[in-house]
């Protein structure tokens, strides 16, 4: 998951600057590009996973990152390309959660008239290194269907999601936490869903748990109003912390369950151990069709 801000600067002293968006979100590239204003951090556009001002004045300024997520954030402050390049970037570094950084100073040549700075932000820390450690399965169920198993066609072929599982389960089925952890992230005023990808791919309710490993499990297509669990929280594992659904990009009701990781400005999915009351699931290869699923 990325999300890219631009903030534009004018010589003006009387003019603040202010983040925008530059470029739309992408399902593929993870969850949560996408926010409802009312749950918007204060200063900050909906949907930024960080966000970035500038303070100060004249011909020196400084860069002040704000993490809107309860984890780690890796961002990426530049300019635009092609830019007569300032000292100090372009940089890269790592946010604690809820952290509001000066990440650099900035000294503007003489007569410069505009300014742009463009923030890329991924969540995790790259330095993460994940464990091989069983997951319970997130749901209490001793049969149930897999409907897209990893590296399935329909939206399992990308890293951020190659080692997915969609697991089919009717509407109200309550989530449990595969593992423990903190939640870092959530969204889940989203209703409705479709397999257009401009206008679906964004509103898959899901929340997102940061492990003591810094792995982070994703579990999206959440019903509306279908979290009970909120940022910062602790969770243990089997504990109830949502209600499956059938938002976003999707079409049937299911559970899409993935472990990601930040692989350097770039989410990674992780291939996992799941055990079930019957054991350690195993997964089939994708049918011919695309179809790929498998009883248990």
């Amino acid at each position: 998951m990325r999300r890219i801000l631009l903030l534009t600067l004018l010589a003006c002293p009387l003019m603040a600057p202010a983040a925008e968006s530059n470029g739309g979100a992408d399902w593929r590239g993870g969850w949560g590009l996408v926010r409802p204003a009312d749950q918007a951090p204060q200063g900050a556009r909906s949907g930024t996973l960080a966000s970035v001002k500038l303070e100060g004045g004249a011909a020196y300024w400084q860069a002040r990152v704000d993490n809107h997520l309860t984890g780690p954030v890796q961002i990426a402050l530049r300019q635009d390309a092609g830019a007569a390049l300032l000292p100090g970037l372009p940089l890269q570094t790592v946010l604690p959660g809820s952290a509001s950084v000066v990440v650099a100073r900035l000294q503007l040549p003489p007569d410069t008239e505009r300014l742009n700075l463009l923030l890329d932000a991924v969540p995790g820390d790259p330095a993460a290194r994940p464990q091989d450690v069983a997951y319970q399965l997130p749901f209490d169920a001793r049969r149930f269907q897999v409907s897209q198993a990893p590296q399935g066609r329909f939206s399992h072929n990308d890293a951020e999601n190659r080692d997915a599982v969609d697991f089919a389960l009717p509407e109200g089925t309550p989530v449990l936490a595969a593992r423990a952890g903190k939640v870092m992230q959530v969204q889940g005023n989203f209703s409705g869903n479709g397999r257009d990808p401009a206008r679906d791919r964004d509103r898959a309710n899901f929340i997102r748990v940061l492990h003591e490993d810094g792995s982070m499990a994703v579990y999206a297509h959440l019903r509306e109003n279908g979290v009970l669990v909120r940022s910062g929280q602790r969770v243990e594992a089997g504990q109830r912390i949502g209600v499956s659904g059938n938002t976003g990009y999707s079409t049937a009701p299911h559970l899409h369950f993935v472990v990601q990781a930040n692989a350097g400005m770039q989410l990674r999915s992780i291939p996992v151990r799941i055990v079930a009351p019957q054991g350690e699931l195993h997964f089939a290869r994708e049918a011919a069709d695309g179809g790929d699923a498998a009883s248990h």
